[in-house]
Parts: C-alpha cells; structure tokens; sequence
C-alpha cells in the first residue's frame, strides 16, 4: 500500500508540473512572446538569488546539523594521523574559498547581466591575462595540495622508527588474521597452498624454525600506546582494504604483493573511551574495498594498551605452531603413566 501512495504522488507531481507549463505556455500567447519573456527573465533573475542564498544557507545548515557525527570531532588517534587532518583542512579551506567565490558569481552573475534592450553585449574572442589568471593559478593551488599529500604518503609508507614493532595483518573473506613475530623477532615463511583454516590460516611452512614461534590472532590485534607498529598488509583470497579510520589510514591488502604502512597510537582504547564519552568505544578495522557478499561484516578490532598491559597479554599467547601440533607443546599436561599401566593391567587380567 506504501509503494502505491507514494507512485501516485509521483504521478501527480508530474501531472501538476505538466499542468502548469502548459498554463504558462498559454498566458504567454496570450500576452505575446516577447513581452512574456522579458517577464520570465527578470523572475528566472530573481529565483538565481534566491536559490544562491538558499543553497548557502543550506549549506551551512547541514554543517552545524552532522559536523558533530564526523570523526573530524574526534582528535587523530595516531602522531601521523594528524597530519592527514591537517591536510584535509587545508583542502577543505581552499576548495571551500573556490565553491562559495564561483557559485556566488554564477547566480550574480546571471541576475545583473540578465537581457536588457538599453544594453548591448560586448564580445572578445581572446585574452592572454585572463586565460593565464584561470590556468596558472588553479594549477599552482593543485600543486601545493600534491605535494603535500606525497609528503604526508612517503612517510606513511616509509621506514618507520627502528623501535618500532611489526604486525602482519591478512585480509580474508571475511575477516582479518594477525601475526606477530616470536621470540626471534623475525616472521617465518608461509606458502599459500599449505592454508587449512582449522590448523594453519596463513599456511606457515612448518619447516622453517622462524615460523615455529609465530603468534597468531583473530578479530583482535592489540598496539602499544606511544609505540609505532608497521602493518605488513596481505590478502589470502581478493583484493581488500585496510581502513583505520579513527587513526586517519588506509591501504590496500593485495593477495601476493605485501604492503605497507606504519602509525603512532596516541590513545589507549580505555583512553578514547573517555575523550568520546563512549563506554562501548573500540577502535575498527574496516575493509574499504568490496570484496564480496559478506564484506559489510568485515570488521575488526583494535585494543591499543600500555606496555605492561600488552607484555602482559603475550605471555598468554602460545605459538601458533602448537595449534597444528599440540603433542609438541610444552605446556600440555603429560599423560598419567601410572594410570595408563593400571588399565593395561587389568585388561590383561581379564584376558587371562
């Protein structure tokens, strides 16, 4: 019933408009041609100022209305995340100058040079100066915004400190798995052919000693405040997007070409929880890229901590080597021998 109301107003709509053009096609027979558009001219004149200062208004109505639902509110999360801030101002106050100064022109314009019989219209087929004013200077403008926007990328995508941790970071559909070096501070080798989702998603090369102590997660990767960590990005299926919104990044995860980039955290979560004034905070990685049906459930979570918070996190953590081989791991209780011999013992028994 919805749907039926709302294609007969739709018709209707269209029925009035038509209506009343052809009203107006009338009344200017009726009047004459000329006299009629004359009239046209001057209210099509004043209707251009209208809309401009209604435009402006709205404009500027629709800032003060969702301003506060934009991440602009929100300081960077990350150092480097606030020169991205910083540069989207500077683009926003130039291309915000540029729009107001041309639409403002245009509906001037359009009124006070509207057809008037006591003045006649001045041609000129060329001016240097002119096309100089509107090349050179755009240019100059666009220039300036590059360039800032390649230096602010090159550090993004540089070396980052050398104190600076590493967190590899694989796309899959639809979720994203992380890894962190071990003890020996460097990744192993994986193989995509070796990837079994119940024992090894990345598909390690058990072989290699680098990866035996590999730790593994989950939907939860956790960064240290202060601390900056490099993100060696991948995909094991299609192209996805790492999008760190809140830290002013992103970077597409490639299956077979690993990319990069690094940030600083600046705020804990629990820290972020009280500037927002939101209890359910948490930081979010999204995938900006479509990659599939369920790619609007591609989200994880980021737990920045302090140093003693993570330290204390990975001592909990086990190689991920055990979870395809959980007979070699240290920690697993052995098995009671005497109780194993007692059952034998009286199985034999019996048998006898």
């Amino acid at each position: 019933m919805t749907m039926f109301l709302t294609i007969a107003v739709v018709v209707l709509i269209f029925v009035v408009i038509f209506q009343i053009a052809k009203a107006s096609e009338y009344v200017s027979v009726l009047k004459g041609e000329e006299v009629s558009r004359k009239q046209n001219n001057k209210i099509n004149g004043l209707l251009m100022v209208v809309f401009l200062v209604l435009g402006l208004v709205g404009v500027w109505y629709c800032n003060e209305l969702l301003y506060d639902k934009t991440l602009l509110v929100q300081d960077a999360a990350s150092v480097e995340g606030a020169r991205v801030d910083s540069m989207l101002w500077v683009t926003l106050a130039v291309t915000g100058i540029v729009f107001i100064a041309t639409q403002v022109i245009l509906f001037v314009f359009a009124y006070k040079y509207q057809e008037d019989t006591n003045r006649k219209v001045v041609f000129f087929a060329h001016s240097t100066k002119l096309e100089l004013i509107w090349t050179v200077i755009p240019a100059i403008a666009l220039t300036v915004l590059v360039v800032i926007g390649l230096r602010n990328w090159f550090l993004f995508t540089g070396e980052p400190p050398k104190n600076a941790m590493v967190v590899e970071v694989t796309g899959k559909q639809f979720g994203w798995i992380y890894r962190y070096p071990g003890k020996d501070g460097s990744f192993g080798k994986k193989y995509y052919k070796n990837i079994d989702n119940a024992s090894n998603s990345l598909g390690l090369i058990w072989d290699d000693e680098l990866a035996q102590d590999d730790i593994v997660m989950e939907q939860t990767v956790y960064l240290i405040k202060g601390k900056p960590v490099k993100l060696v990005l991948g995909s094991r299926d299609v192209i996805h997007d790492v999008g760190l919104s809140h830290f002013r990044l992103k970077m597409d995860a490639v299956p077979g070409i690993p990319t990069t980039m690094w940030f600083t955290p600046k705020y804990t979560t629990n820290e972020m929880k009280e500037l927002t004034g939101n209890p359910n905070f948490v930081y979010e990685i999204s995938c900006d890229q479509m990659c599939g049906n369920g790619h609007y459930s591609m989200k994880g979570v980021i737990e920045v901590v302090d140093q003693e918070e993570f330290d204390a996190i990975m001592a909990k953590q086990k190689p991920y080597y055990y979870t395809a081989f959980p007979e070699k791991d240290p920690s697993a209780a052995p098995a009671d021998t005497s109780v194993v011999a007692s059952v034998v013992s009286a199985v034999v028994k019996k048998i006898n």
